[in-house]
């Protein structure tokens, strides 16, 4: 036992030990989540935070210890970002045709994601640092802690509500737009992508390759846009 508990704390330690520990939570949820043939409630992203958490939890593992290996994955999300430009020039033609729709959707979708968590948050009296952490949540994560930051938020609380955003917008987006009786792959992947982020995104992906491209153009005009207005709604709703 002895030379296990030295062997785990060295491992503990080293970076390299919770890359791997998430990577393989990560494979592993996704597994799960094919094999059950990906309905919204079995997200990746959700079933690897409920892997994940335990252990660290057992392990009594702290999150800066835990950040020193998944920084390597964090690190990727700006790449990830910038990569979102793809799918905008793929489909330069389409967004050519529509421009006017599409910045009305996204003004409408981008002042209410961050209006009404703001106007929300004050309602249940939370604090302003709370509010201000939570204003960009329906951002990519690259740029909502840049936002939070700026703002006067708490970048590692905003990354948790941005998380928990993307979860709860892939799960619900496929039913809701269901019930709404919403076709239109292209309005679908549109909504999610500005609502729900990377997340959001991935799971439009796995329904429709056409609402997961225009998803992706959500989300990266999404990213420019609230990056442009939170500061204005904060300043003027708080």
């Amino acid at each position: 036992m002895t030379g296990v508990s030295a062997l785990w704390s060295y491992l503990s330690t080293t970076p390299l030990l919770w890359l791997t520990a998430t990577v393989l939570a990560y494979l592993c949820a996704d597994a799960v989540a094919r094999r059950l043939g990906n309905p919204p409630w079995a997200n990746p992203v959700l079933i690897s935070v409920l892997l994940i958490a335990p252990v660290l939890w057992f392990t009594q593992t702290n999150y800066a210890t835990y950040f020193e290996g998944a920084q390597f994955i964090h690190f990727l999300l700006g790449p990830a970002t910038v990569a979102l430009a793809l799918p905008l020039w793929d489909n330069r033609d389409t967004i050519r045709k529509s421009v006017a729709p599409i910045l009305l959707a996204l003004l409408a979708g981008s002042i209410v994601a961050a209006g009404s968590a703001i106007l929300l948050a004050r309602a249940f009296g939370l604090p302003s640092e709370v509010i201000l952490s939570l204003a960009p949540k329906s951002t990519t994560a690259p740029v909502a802690l840049g936002i939070s930051e700026a703002v006067g938020g708490l970048p590692a609380l905003t990354a948790v509500l941005v998380i928990l955003t993307g979860i709860i917008g892939a799960m619900t987006v496929t039913p809701l737009m269901n019930l709404l009786q919403i076709q239109d792959w292209r309005a679908r992947g549109f909504a999610v992508g500005v609502a729900a982020h990377g997340i959001g995104t991935a799971r439009a992906f796995q329904v429709n390759p056409v609402a997961g491209a225009y998803a992706g153009i959500a989300m990266a005009l999404n990213a420019l846009l609230t990056s442009l207005i939170v500061p204005v709604l904060v300043r003027w709703l708080i």
